[in-house]
């Protein structure tokens, strides 16, 4: 099997963003005071966090407590209600829209089901990014689709439909299409819910040797605690819109903190439980 050779794609008519001001230079993304309401219900209260070059973050929670709201907000799909996102030093409302652009590919997100475009291939999925973001030729354009799909196991499936592939081929394809841009963080949100263990384990193994062959940050939220204790170098816990715990796993697993040990150790809540009587 021939194996296309890596490279890197030339981006062109996009402003760079300001030079990195952090003075943490291994700081690539920092969180400060953020809140967000979708009307007058307030879903994040106060949330502060850093991301460091090349680790592995997981933002965990039980449903609702604001994992998804905390992405959108940090992928840009969503402003707060009030604090500031750096990336690199740099804070994301000082930056003009061909800075934003700029900004945009040297960050990749994988959604929950996939998010691909039905009515595309598989192929033409994954070259959107391209199209959107690199102005480089058709024949290029074409070898760095095969090269990321090759990545991700797909490479017989460029020109398959959404329709007919798997759920965790679904999956695979939204991660190719994450990394057309060759971006240096890449967020993940739920990549292995809905699958069966076997699946979810193979994904989970997959963004590890993503993360370790590219050098890449991955930003991933779960709830699943074999996802989190094979992908997280450190996690932030939500509960209820607030961290409760930033750290690394290992004192996570550790912690006496109530929400923590119900988490881990797999325990009903009491009001859930209560229900079910």
């Amino acid at each position: 099997l021939h194996r296309p050779r890596l490279h890197r794609i030339r981006l062109c008519d996009v402003t760079p963003i300001p030079a990195m001001t952090s003075r943490k230079p291994d700081v690539v993304l920092k969180a400060h005071g953020l809140d967000a309401h979708y009307g007058p219900v307030q879903v994040l209260k106060d949330v502060s966090f850093e991301v460091r070059r090349g680790e592995g973050l997981v933002i965990l929670g039980g449903s609702g407590c604001g994992k998804s709201t905390l992405l959108k907000l940090l992928t840009g799909l969503k402003p707060p209600s009030s604090g500031n996102i750096e990336f690199w030093g740099t804070p994301i409302e000082t930056l003009d829209d061909d800075q934003l652009r700029a900004l945009r590919t040297r960050l990749g997100v994988s959604f929950q089901s996939g998010g691909l475009i039905h009515s595309l291939s598989v192929g033409e999925n994954v070259a959107l990014p391209l199209r959107e973001f690199g102005n480089i030729p058709e024949q290029t354009l074409r070898t760095t689709v095969r090269m990321k799909l090759f990545l991700v196991g797909l490479a017989e499936y460029e020109h398959m439909m959404p329709a007919e592939l798997s759920g965790g081929m679904k999956k695979r394809a939204g991660f190719a299409r994450a990394l057309a841009l060759d971006p240096e963080i890449v967020f993940f949100d739920e990549p292995s819910a809905g699958l069966d263990p076997i699946m979810a384990a193979g994904l989970d193994k997959l963004i590890l040797d993503l993360r370790r062959l590219l050098h890449i940050t991955v930003v991933v939220v779960t709830h699943e605690l074999e996802s989190i204790r094979q992908i997280a170098d450190r996690v932030l816990m939500l509960d209820r819109g607030e961290v409760i715990f930033f750290g690394p796993l290992t004192e996570a697993q550790n912690s006496d903190h109530p929400r923590l040990r119900q988490f881990f150790d797999r325990m009903a809540d009491e009001v859930i439980a209560a229900r079910n009587i």
